[in-house]
Formats: C-alpha cells, structure tokens, sequence
C-alpha cells in the first residue's frame, strides 16, 4: 500500500537570523532539498550536529538548504539577543528561525534536541531523525532525492551577520599563571594571556583560525577549559586544554607557545565505553581539574568524567554511564549530563572533592570516595532562581565553579546571569552577584573573584560578598505533554538504518533501550535497560510526570563481513506526559525514519 504523503507545514516564527532581515517560506525554498535542525544552543548534542550539517552544506550547498529551528528549552534561550549571540558563537552560517514557543517544534512533531526532518524538492516530509551521528545517511538521502527530483541548483539564502569587534569573543574558561592569566578565547580560536587589569594582552596563541593543527602556528576550534600541569608530572608548568569542537586535549608550551595534541584524533567519539574503559576518541571535553594525582576531563559531549594520565596513555573514563540525568551512586551507575565546569576542594572528613556544574540537570554534583551525589539541583527539567535550602534551590544551566577561600563553592549560574554561592557545612544557597552576561567561569584571585562574562566578551572582577537571598521563580521545561493511557503503554522506538546500512545481529542484539521516569512512582514497571527497540511500561498511581528514554543502535555498511564499518545512533528523549482515559497505549519514538 502506497505511504500517504505528507506536506510539510510552513514555517513561522518571532524572527529569522542569517537572512538579512527577510523573512523565508518554504513556498520559495520549493525545488531545493530542505532539511530542518530543530536545536538550542543549551544542548551538547545539538552542537554535534551543526558540525555535521557543516559537511554537508559544504558538499550539497548548490541544491540543499539547511534551515536551523530555534527551539528553546531554557528560559534564558528564548531571549531573542541569546539565541544571536549563540548562532554567532557557534559560527552558524544558514538561515535560523527563532521559535521560543516552540509552535514549529509541536507542528512537526518535534520530541528531541536535536531533530532533523528532510522536505524533499516538492514540499513533502521524507524522514526524520533524532539525536546526532546522521551525517553520512543525510549525504545518501540526498544523493537519492538529487537523482529523484528535478532539483534547483544555486547558493543558499543566508546572509551571516557580520561579527561585532571586541577583544575577546565569547571567551570560556580562565586559569591563572605566573603573574599573569589565561583565558581561552573561544569563538576567536584562540588563547590570550593577559596582564592583571584583565584587559591588557601580553600575547596570543594561535592563528585565529579554525582547525586542528599543532606546532608554534597552532590551531583550535571552540577551546573552553585550561589546566596548568602541576610539578612532578610530565609537561609540569605547560598548559592543557580542553579543545570542544576538535574533541581534543592540547598542551601549549608556555615558553614558545608550541602546541600538541595529546588526546583525540579530531574526530568526536558516538560510541559507549563505560567506567574504567578507555578510548582514542573523545567527545566535546569542556573543562579540566587536578584531582586525586591525575587529570579530570569533563567529557560534555558523553555526560562522563574522564581521566588523563598523561604518560602516553589513552583517556579512560571514571564516572557515569552517557546516559543523560541525574542519578548519584558509584561511579559505574551514575548519570551525568552534559558536565562542563570543575573545581577541587577540601572534603568534609579529609580528601580533596571534585565539584562538578553539571549544566543540563542545572546542578552542582560533588564527587568523592567513588561516589557521586547531588548537593544543588531536581533534574533534567526543574531550573530557576531561588535561594535556600540546598534541596528546594534552583539554578540555570551552570557552566562553572570554584571553591571560595571559606570552603563554600562558588557558581557561575550562566542562564540566570549570576554568581551563586553553596556552602556544604550549611547545605544552602545564596546569590553573590546579578545581572551578568552569561557568567561561564570563575576564579578566585586574593579577596575578590575574576568572573568570565562569556556574553559581555570580558573578564571582570567582583569583591567577594556576603550571599544574598533571592526568591525567585521555579520553572519547567515548556512542552505540550503527550496524553497516553492509564495502567500500561507500548513504548516503540523506529529505527531505518541508511540505505547501504543494515542492523547486524550475527553478535547479538545491537540495540540498547534505557527507560526512567520522573517521579519514579510514574512507573511501577517498564523501567531499566535491556537489547531492544520496544518495552511495555505499567504507570502507577501518579497521573503526570516525564518518561526518561534513551536509545543506542549500531548498525553497519553492506559488504564487508565483519571487517565492515559500523555507525552509532544515539538519543535520550524527556517525554512530558499525562495520563488521561481513552488516550493512545502506544508511543512511537523516531530514532530515524524514512516517511
């Protein structure tokens, strides 16, 4: 039986960037192949795509038209100045509709940051995929609907804004050397070392230029953390840094600004290796620490702390499961999600504690004695600004930390634009300072504390206050929630591998389902992981609430036995739902589907 067709909807929203003002339609777009990034700038994931997408403009630009859907999660991400600063910042380059009510996102029956939905050169909807890893299986779709379709060739219609001219641009991260400081000059590519005045720049370390290239002309892409190697280890006073977007470490040779890479290939790593496994490829590494004799890696891109030893070896992981959440216990059954600052101090019956800002889950995590345990934060989908008692604060996605002289913990709140305060001998939270632009990382200096102001493109220095109390507002994460029936629900996730791809089953089953709930009475069955595509889930009592899903496929090129190259599909999706009599038993997920 023939498929039905289905066109796809218009596109509306409150502003388009990278057009030069004008608003698009898809009316104009007809005889191209469209493919809309449902994204927002929060999320990890969805800046893994954009390097993905970036290939492919590349090689399709003549007939294909990338249109990026602002779709904001956040409430900080529905500001329309963030949602430009963050298409500058990321270098996005084709058209992005800013959608903050997400009416797009319900249009298209958007469930995960990122999704990507193909409209063919007629105006119809031919796939769908969730999460990142589509890359290669985008390039054959549209090498398909080339030979399919009269397609129109010619430029796409993306204006870039120009970039304003400032010293620093979105820098990351700060570290402090001999006299002086080191800042990663994130969007410019590049490292500034800067007198004490935090303006005055003594020099820079690297071309400006994107890219991954070692030596005294050296090249970065999107660099964030910066660790300065104490004494008695290898490369003791060089530099270490967390270079994102090339899924690298770097060390820089203070002395002649010489680069290395010591970990990562450049290429990002999809694959799962859990605690105590160890791998070549690295994902998106955000911010680095000192602790416990070895180097800690806030591993963004797979929700993990890893470790270096810098003696050669590769990076092995220490904690989390790259399921994305917030879950404490030992470091093998812990979630993480999306971890990008760090800071170690003492702990409370001796030890040094790593503490973690663990940005999605908009929480601060404490790691110590094998374990990992929440000190401030609700979960995936719980976020605001409000001071108190650890367990009823809220805070919005935080990207950074540093342990106050008095053994309090310091937060760069970024989305609330503050800098908040918890004391563990208290278990409460305070708020140091406001009205910062994205505050992304912090460092103690004397008596008073150097705040990277990542949107303001500064460093600025605040005296160390008193915390004040702010009672500000909770929230959640706005989405239409999904009505499904009481008592049980048939829970399936699609999967069509690529064309040239197939599911290889010759090793056992290459799928992999996690489901969670929140509050976990949601489920009284159905919960865990196991092989799979599809679980039957019995709902308790509780009649709202989100159903946790993450999914992992592996499927492989036709051919080669089993020498054949193997690709990984990954998503996590938080699921809204209510539960409400004669609503739907069944729940489809799209993984990638061909419609």
């Amino acid at each position: 039986m023939e498929r039905t067709r289905v066109r796809a909807p218009e596109l509306r929203g409150r502003a388009w960037l990278n057009t030069g003002g004008r608003a698009l339609s898809l009316a104009e777009l007809r005889g191209k192949i469209v493919v809309l990034d449902f994204w927002t700038f929060c999320c990890v994931n969805c800046l893994h795509v954009l390097d993905e997408l970036r290939a492919l403009e590349e090689r399709f630009g003549d007939v294909l038209v990338v249109v990026g859907v602002h779709s904001p999660k956040f409430v900080h991400e529905a500001d329309p100045a963030a949602v430009a600063a963050a298409v500058e910042r990321h270098g996005v380059t084709h058209p992005v509709l800013d959608d903050p009510e997400l009416g797009m996102w319900d249009a298209y029956a958007a469930r995960a940051w990122p999704t990507l939905t193909v409209i063919d050169p007629e105006g119809y909807v031919v796939a769908q995929c969730a999460g990142e890893g589509h890359g290669p299986g985008l390039a054959v779709l549209v090498e398909e609907l080339v030979a399919r379709h009269d397609v129109r060739r010619g430029a796409p219609p993306s204006v870039a804004a120009a970039e304003a001219a400032t010293a620093l641009r979105f820098p990351g991260k700060v570290i402090a050397l001999d006299g002086s400081f080191l800042v990663s000059d994130t969007a410019h590519h590049q490292l500034v070392e800067l007198e004490p005045d935090l303006v005055t720049e003594r020099r820079r370390i690297g071309t400006g230029e994107r890219g991954l290239v070692d030596g005294t002309a050296p090249r970065f892409a999107e660099p964030q953390g910066l660790l300065l190697l104490p004494d008695g280890v290898d490369g003791a006073g060089d530099v270490l840094v967390a270079d994102s977007a090339n899924h690298a470490l770097r060390r820089v040779r203070l002395a002649d600004g010489h680069v290395t890479t010591v970990a990562g290939t450049g290429e990002q790593r999809r694959e799962r290796v859990g605690p105590g496994g160890s791998a070549e490829r690295l994902s998106t590494p955000w911010d680095l620490a000192w602790w416990d004799g070895r180097v800690v890696v806030a591993m963004a891109g797979t929700h993990q702390l890893w470790t270096w030893g810098g003696d050669g070896t590769a990076a092995t992981v220490l904690a989390g499961t790259t399921n994305e959440g917030l879950r404490d216990g030992p470091f093998g059954d812990a979630f993480l999600a999306q971890p990008s600052g760090l800071a170690v101090g003492p702990g409370a019956g001796g030890g040094d504690t790593l503490w973690v800002a663990d940005s999605e889950t908009s929480a601060v995590r404490e790691v110590r004695a094998g374990l990992v345990s929440t000190a401030v934060g609700q979960g995936l989908f719980d976020f605001g600004h409000r001071d108190g008692p650890a367990d009823e604060a809220l805070l919005q996605h935080p990207l950074g930390v540093a342990v106050l002289p008095d053994g309090s913990v310091a937060v760069a709140d970024t989305y609330n634009g503050a800098v908040r305060r918890y004391d563990p001998a208290t278990r409460t939270v305070g708020t140091l300072a406001r009205d910062l632009r994205e505050p992304s990382d912090l460092l103690v200096d004397g008596d008073t504390l150097i705040v990277v102001e990542s949107a303001a493109h500064r460093l600025v220095r605040l005296p160390i206050p008193a915390s004040t109390r702010v009672d500000g507002a909770a929230h959640r994460v706005q989405r239409t929630p999904t009505d499904v029936a009481p008592g049980g629900l048939a829970l399936r996730v699609a999967f069509t591998p690529p064309t040239g791809q197939h599911l290889d089953t010759r090793f056992g089953d290459p799928t992999q389902l996690t489901v969670a709930a929140s509050p976990p009475e949601l489920l009284v069955a159905g919960a865990g992981t196991a092989p799979g595509l599809a679980r039957d889930l019995v709902f308790g009592e509780v009649t709202e609430g989100v159903l946790s899903v993450s999914v992992a496929a592996a499927a492989c090129d036709e051919g080669d036995g089993v020498f054949a190259a193997c690709h990984r599909y990954q998503q996590d999706w938080g699921i809204p739902v209510r539960l409400v009599e004669n609503a739907p038993s069944e729940l489809e997920l799209l993984l990638r589907s061909t419609l």
